[in-house]
């Protein structure tokens, strides 16, 4: 095993135990970014200016009447940016724009005494515009062939020669759609300029070092003198990780333009309306199957709907491309991805990053053509599962191919599958009008950033004349525990109690050059730089510690805070320990830094091995359906999961979870709707609150929901054997898209297939259980008449034999 993912004795890493801030987040003394406003003294507020026309040129910007507002203080335009007027990495996002891009674009930003008087300056701000075409949908962006970004193509095998081998060839489409982040915090960040002209924001950013380098471009300063920090997010989901770089800006435009800090938080409709939710996307794919069901080629293209600008288009296509084989081998493929530009908010990072559209396609294809080759779901998903040997469509070996069908037995074993079959087939022969169902679905997820570069941490351990531990690392909080988990991990490779460590906010003063906490990396990336350098530390105490114990360094130990060799009952406190090595004038500060090795992609031919490994997992769920509305709901869930050895087992169940039933929530409920009329509102976000955008709560959660962490499942080369859990979890409710297929299936005659739009809402599973029973009548149409046509027959012969006699 190697020595990153080797475990001590009495590790604290393994052991459950609530989330860091659990105590904090109950109570309400959780400080978030806008809870900073009321302990800084003359904050200015900001509010957007918004357009609320789908496509136009401003023709005029006329601020003076909102300087006339009581309360305004300044009113922010391009004309202000001393830098580069831009708040993306793609230089296509101008902070200040000169044509609108989005309905409720943001043009100028008010500054007001108050949020009311800046809401009211905001308001009388008058903008005149040129209104232009717009493309709302998907549809109409790759009708009118309106794209940007890259294009990437995926190919292996031979596809022509892989169809032409094919006993069965099927064609479809499928549009899915996009999904709101809905984090409980809106965006939000504070900036003020200290004594000496540096610039620092309180960000809730989930990319640190990134907003960092936005806001000083944007101020036309070097990187040095704008500190960024993020205390923790109520929730990210990936929404904050190129989206908040903007409105940072904005804050430190006004603070060094005013001299006062300068507040940006935005209402929940700005919000919803203002920034970018997950790519919908439209896939047009053909498939070949053998005579015993296995794949041999497919051939697919892939759409994003980005929105009006690039963001983080590019390696969201890139991601679903690497993943819409999910478990299954297919020997012959070609993948073809692109961005339409729409006139709509900047879609973005979401949890899973371009994974779950990519597998949900060859998810939904699979679900489709089961009932076509005459067989079950789940064994047309079981043949086709990767083997050892075999290798992605990109070129990387899957070297664990044993957890695919690992994680997949122990559902079907736990959750006694077959026994439960047999009782929903029961149900459902006595149940006319409600069917049951029960489908099981896996996830294999690539875990480390597309872009190798990213894949790199940093951390800053410091340790007191005390013994008192600070660890600062480059990872951020937004709920999922990544600073619970780098507690345990410095206090386990220091060998102390926990109670020892704490840990400082995220500083770019204090790590530099971050990667964004995003694709599921935050806990190996930071994890490994936390550990080697409390390994840098621990080094240096053990040598303090050998003098001390008249021992050599390689027999001393450092268990439960006490320094001790084998085979002698001395032994030294760590206190004393630290104690002893500052009179002796050990440094005991250490820079740790990781990055991830094996790691290769070549971008433009869409080969390589860009992931450091694969997560597994299988989820079963079943449903039942009510044939008269399309209602349903959620009886049972079981999952396995494949964390390697958890760092935190109560941590890792809890974000299996989360992810489940956020992923239930983009694929059955969460219904993103946009005006894409021709009247004076086009372009017009419709599902602008909780009240209109349907989220997943109680009511949604499986009545049974099992999740069992996959044992015996060290990974090597991670941090302490343990695996990603933030995104896998999300592509397991997969489940129960397919279960309602199967049950809306139930209404029709055996082996109809199903078509099932995405989201499946009631109305959606309505219209597919409509289908079936179409499906069972025009068989039953075609079954009488065949009853005819055989009547009819029978009839003639039994005339002819009478005319034969007479």
């Amino acid at each position: 095993m190697s020595h990153l993912s080797e475990r001590p004795e009495k590790s604290v890493v393994g052991v459950s135990m609530p989330h860091e801030s659990a105590a904090l987040h109950v109570t309400g003394a959780a400080l978030y970014t806008d809870d900073l406003v009321h302990r800084t003294k003359d904050v200015l507020h900001a509010h957007p200016v918004q357009v609320m026309k789908a496509h136009g040129r401003i023709t005029a910007l006329r601020t003076e009447p909102a300087l006339a507002v009581p309360g305004v203080v300044r009113v922010l335009t391009g004309a202000d940016v001393p830098g580069v007027n831009d708040a993306g990495m793609k230089h296509d996002e101008p902070l200040f724009p000169d044509e609108v891009m989005f309905h409720g674009h943001a043009v100028a930003w008010v500054l007001g005494e108050t949020l009311e008087a800046a809401r009211l300056g905001a308001a009388a701000v008058e903008v005149d515009l040129d209104e232009l075409p717009s493309l709302v949908t998907l549809p109409e962006a790759i009708a009118a062939g309106s794209f940007h970004g890259a294009r990437p193509v995926m190919t292996t095998g031979d596809v022509d020669a892989g169809f032409a081998d094919s006993a069965h060839v099927f064609t479809g489409e499928l549009r899915f759609a996009d999904q709101e982040h809905f984090y409980l915090e809106t965006h939000a960040a504070l900036a003020y300029i200290d004594e000496a002209g540096q610039v620092f924001v309180q960000s809730s950013t989930q990319h640190p070092s990134e907003t960092q380098e936005i806001v000083a471009h944007v101020l036309g300063l070097h990187s040095h003198e704008v500190t960024v920090q993020c205390l923790r997010m109520g929730g990210g989901f990936g929404g904050k990780e190129m989206q908040p770089h903007g409105f940072a800006a904005v804050a430190a435009l006004g603070a060094r333009l005013t001299g006062r800090p300068v507040r940006v938080r935005l209402t929940r409709t700005q919000d919803l309306t203002m920034s970018g939710k997950r790519h919908g996307f439209h896939a047009e794919w053909r498939i070949g199957f053998d005579a015993d069901g296995r794949i041999q080629a497919l051939e697919a293209t892939l759409t994003a709907d980005g929105g009006w600008s690039l963001d983080l288009s590019e390696p969201v296509v890139a991601r679903a491309l690497c993943h819409i084989d999910n478990t299954y081998w297919i020997p012959h493929a070609r993948v073809t991805g692109r961005i339409a530009r729409t006139n709509k908010v900047s879609n973005t990072a979401f949890r899973g990053f371009g994974g779950p559209q990519g597998m949900l396609v060859i998810e939904d294809i699979m679900g489709r053509c089961a009932p076509l080759l005459g067989l079950d779901p789940r064994e047309l998903r079981e043949r086709n599962f990767y083997r050892r040997g075999q290798s992605t469509p990109y070129g990387q070996p899957v070297v664990q191919p044993e957890r695919i069908s690992a994680v997949w037995e122990q559902v079907k074993a736990d959750g006694r599958l077959a026994e439960r079959e047999r009782e929903i087939a029961a149900f459902n022969a006595g149940h006319p009008h409600t069917k049951r169902a029960l489908a099981i679905t896996g996830v294999k997820f690539g875990i480390s950033f597309n872009l190798t570069a990213f894949n790199q941490g940093g951390a800053l351990v410091l340790v007191y004349k005390d013994g008192s531990v600070l660890i600062n690392h480059g990872g951020t909080e937004m709920g999922q525990g990544l600073h619970t988990k780098m507690l345990q991990v410095a206090a386990t490779t220091l060998g102390i109690p926990l109670h020892k460590v704490r840990l400082a906010p995220t500083r770019t003063d204090k790590v530099p050059n971050t990667s964004a906490t995003a694709a599921s990396a935050g806990t190996d990336l930071n994890g490994a730089a936390v550990k080697n350098a409390c390994e840098q530390l621990r080094g240096r105490l053990l040598q303090v510690a050998a003098t001390q114990l008249g021992a050599n360094a390689s027999d001393v130990r450092i268990v439960d805070g006490v320094a001790r060799t084998a085979g002698s009952d001395r032994e030294l406190a760590w206190d004393e320990l630290v104690r002893t090595a500052y009179l002796q004038r050990v440094q005991l500060s250490a820079a740790g830094f990781y990055r991830t090795e094996g790691l290769h992609w070549d971008a433009k031919g869409f080969q390589g091995s860009p992931f450091k490994y694969f997560s597994h997992g299988a989820a079963a769920a079943e449903v039942e359906v009510d044939g008269f509305t399309g209602a349903y709901r959620v009886r049972r869930v079981d999952i396995v999961h494949d964390v390697g050895d958890s760092l935190s087992p109560m941590i890792d169940i809890g974000q299996v979870e989360g992810g489940f039933v956020q992923g239930a929530g983009w694929l059955t409920l969460e219904d993103l709707r946009w005006d894409a009329g021709d009247g004076p509102s086009r372009g017009r976000l419709l599902t602008q609150a909780a009240s209109t955008y349907k989220l997943p709560s109680f009511s949604e959660m499986p009545e049974e929901f099992n999740v069992t962490l996959l044992e015996n499942a060290t990974e090597e080369g991670a941090v302490y054997g343990s695996k990603a859990v933030g995104e896998p979890p999300l592509m397991l409710a997969f489940s129960v898209r397919e279960a309602l297929r199967q049950a809306a299936a139930a209404f029709g005659p055996a082996g109809v297939s199903v078509e099932l739009a995405s989201p499946a809402t009631p109305e959606a599973v309505y219209w597919a259980v409509q289908a079936a029973r179409r499906a069972a009548g025009a068989a039953d149409a075609v079954a009488g008449a065949e009853e005819t046509a055989a009547g009819a027959a029978e009839t003639a012969v039994g005339a002819a034999e009478a005319v034969g006699s007479a």
